[in-house]
């Protein structure tokens, strides 16, 4: 039997293991036990008689309850621990601009450390196909294109960390300093900060309490929770557009809401909704707020023309409105611009000399995959020309960076 979550939709501890699950592509199913019996029978046998939920029921017959993201990770045998405390390089982030510059400078016979907080591939590993990729004439899934990152990375000697954050960025004399989420410092001649962003939020009423009970903002992790359900789209772009079409598979009817009079993905994104005879799209709309009691059962749409509302039934709601960088949890960072993204030079160094950025949270960057990997390889080789003067001065592998 796979993986199986038993919770329900109300309950903050199922929503992040879930969410941790999804990040890192494990695949499970999912039992609410607010209306599944037996399902609430087997959490009360786990537990000696009380309800006690998430309960995770794994392959090998084993349990865990309220299991921690770190007791996670360890049951799924992610490696959290670097073997080293100092690389010649460290990349923060592992989407196609991290992996990519960590494939190039491992190539150069540059130790490299990869630390990544959800699954490798970033935001292009949980995209539900990449058709503008160059090498995949027919499109590749983006699990498949993260997989094929990460076995090409680590066939150079790659050493890549998941399910572990980024607290601090810092410096020792002349070597950058990272701390992790767990308490860990490794130190490098250089840094690299290939963060990725996040989609962005809503922000209205009701947003927050139904995220993970029917506000989702990734397609490919949560789409299969509604078979033949009614499903929004929020969003315009290329991600709405995509990910829209990719819910036909699960929804007979699913709607995209843009705030502006047209979609504004490319034309061949809008041509696929268009032949598609499940997707419908509401021009100049937006959502003011989400309605329920514990999972959603509405939500308020306003027309940006004439400000008319009115509620509307939908099972679940996907938003694709845009990016954020994600930089808001880390100290110690190089210039950000207003909007949060780092700021480089042309050489993609920061304002913090030896720590350079790359892809998405680079301030001006294209926002794209393909672009992504080739400011990783770009990157890469800005930082052999920094690190290899400077490599004879490197304190040994095996002494660690206070």
């Amino acid at each position: 039997m796979p993986l199986v979550v038993y919770g329900t939709s109300w309950c903050g501890d199922c929503k992040r293991a879930k969410q941790f699950l999804g990040e890192q592509r494990v695949q499970y199913s999912f039992v609410d036990v607010d209306t599944d019996a037996e399902g609430l029978a087997f959490v009360n046998q786990v537990n000696a008689g009380k309800s006690i939920i998430p309960v995770l029921a794994f392959e090998d017959g084993s349990t865990l309850v309220e299991p921690s993201n770190a007791e996670l990770a360890t049951k799924l045998g992610l490696t959290t621990e670097a073997k080293s405390p100092f690389y010649d390089v460290i990349v923060v982030g592992s989407g196609p601009a991290g992996l990519t510059a960590a494939l190039y400078t491992a190539r150069e016979g540059l130790s490299t450390l990869v630390i990544e907080r959800a699954g490798v591939g970033g935001q292009a590993g949980v995209t539900e196909r990449l058709d503008n990729f160059p090498g995949f004439p027919e499109g590749v899934t983006g699990s498949d294109f993260a997989d094929r990152l990460r076995r090409q990375a680590e066939r150079f000697g790659v050493e890549i960390l998941t399910a572990q954050s980024v607290a601090a960025l810092d410096a020792d004399g002349d070597y950058r300093c990272v701390r992790t989420g767990d308490g860990r410092q490794y130190g490098a001649t250089a840094v690299l900060l290939t963060l990725g962003s996040t989609y962005r939020r809503l922000g209205v009423p009701g947003e927050d309490d139904f995220i993970g009970a029917g506000v989702h903002f990734c397609a490919t992790c949560d789409g299969a929770f509604y078979k033949g359900k009614k499903l929004l789209v929020v969003g315009g772009g290329n991600s709405a557009g995509e990910e829209g079409v990719f819910l036909t598979r699960f929804s007979p009817d699913v709607t995209i809401a843009t705030n502006g009079p047209a979609l504004t993905a490319s034309s061949v994104v809008r041509e696929k909704v268009a032949e598609n005879p499940a997707m419908t799209v509401l021009p100049s709309t937006t959502v003011t707020a989400f309605n329920g009691d514990g999972t959603l059962a509405s939500v308020r749409l306003q027309d940006t023309t004439t400000g008319e509302e009115r509620d509307e039934a939908y099972d679940g709601v996907f938003v694709f409105i845009g990016l954020s960088p994600n930089t808001g949890d880390v100290e110690g960072l190089p210039d950000l611009d207003e909007a949060g993204f780092v700021v480089t030079d042309v050489g993609l160094q920061t304002s913090h000399p030896g720590v350079f950025a790359a892809g998405d949270v680079r301030a001006g960057s294209t926002k794209q995959a393909a672009s992504a990997a080739g400011e990783g390889a770009a990157a890469a080789l800005a930082i052999r020309r920094y690190v290899e003067p400077r490599r004879d001065r490197a304190p040994a592998a095996a002494t660690a960076v206070a």
